[in-house]
């Protein structure tokens, strides 16, 4: 009678280890993940990174709920960008640039690979134009995830508790107003036509400058009609030196006017020998009355750090 009993004791004494082994992997914590701060600070690929972050003070910030986009510069490309501007370490940098650098990697909200489109975005970077004037960024989807022209992703969606990083291979410089105007591949017409030789102005270095500017920005296909309105010219660099620069001018403002402070009739006065044209807010969308022909306003407020871009559909004269 007593071997009766052998296998269901013995099946009760495996059953009890397995119970007991099941509860004890239950117990066992899952790691936490880590929030932004954290995820650099244990990587030492990013100590460049977590090193100005320190210094410029945002490590409550990037530590928050957010959530956070966060597009981190490696060591190496961190490093590159202090040996440009000449300070070669993030001791000699001053925090108000670090400020200025770093949250112009950082956008609210979550936006994963997925969500990344072709277009602007606005960053945590502050302007000197007033509260809540921050700087865009631009970013290319064409062929992998570009920002502003100068920086790739080259490692997507790394999860952190406080939002999402994108690794990125260069440091993103402030903007200008040049600076979207080369990475946009509408305004590659527009470049063009402001490095055109035998201009007497720089406009690069001009754009590049502190401003602030307001710039109207013609596209390519505003320049196309521009050309093709005279059969001599079949590229920018067909146009008479004198006008081509004239015209640039002509889409120059002084400084930093956003949409919200455009008002019906209001006189815009040029970097083209002081010429001006209104704005008719009337219209939809808003429309410029220039000296010799008209042009709408079809996108508005392209933030940089020296002035505003607004998008024009057709080359405007004086």
């Amino acid at each position: 009678m007593k071997k009766a009993f052998i296998f269901p004791a013995l099946l009760l004494t495996i059953l009890s280890s397995f119970v007991f082994v099941s509860c004890d992997n239950e117990d066992e914590p899952s790691p936490a993940t880590p929030n932004i701060v954290e995820f650099a600070q244990g990587d030492d690929n990013f100590t460049l990174l977590v090193d100005a972050v320190v210094k410029a003070e945002l490590t409550s910030v990037l530590s928050g709920n957010g959530p956070f986009t966060l597009f981190a510069p490696t060591n190496t490309a961190f490093q590159a960008f202090l040996d440009a501007a000449g300070t070669n370490t993030i001791e000699n940098t001053p925090k108000e640039v670090l400020v200025q650098v770093l949250t112009n990697h950082v956008i609210a909200g979550e936006l994963r690979s997925s969500a990344l489109t072709t277009g602007y975005q606005t960053t945590l970077s502050a302007t000197s134009f007033g509260n809540d004037i921050n700087a865009n960024i631009y970013i290319n989807t064409d062929n992998g995830v570009t920002i502003n022209g100068q920086s790739d992703v080259v490692t997507p969606d790394v999860t952190v508790s406080n939002g999402v990083i994108h690794v990125i291979d260069a440091v993103i410089a402030p903007p200008t107003v040049v600076t979207f105007a080369a990475a946009d591949p509408n305004f590659t017409s527009l470049v063009a036509a402001l490095t055109a030789p035998g201009l007497s102005t720089d406009f690069l270095n001009v754009l590049n400058g502190n401003g602030p500017f307001t710039v109207f920005a013609p596209t390519n296909a505003a320049f196309q009609t521009l050309l093709d309105s005279n059969p001599d010219w079949n590229s920018v660099s067909d146009i008479p030196t004198a006008t081509l620069e004239a015209v640039l001018l002509y889409h120059v403002a002084g400084g930093n006017v956003r949409s919200t402070d455009l008002v019906d009739d209001m006189e815009v006065t040029t970097l083209s020998n002081d010429a001006k044209f209104e704005i008719d807010l009337d219209q939809n969308p808003p429309m410029i009355m220039a000296g010799s022909n008209t042009a709408n306003i079809v996108a508005t407020d392209v933030q940089t750090q020296n002035g505003v871009i607004h998008v024009i559909d057709t080359v405007i004269l004086p």
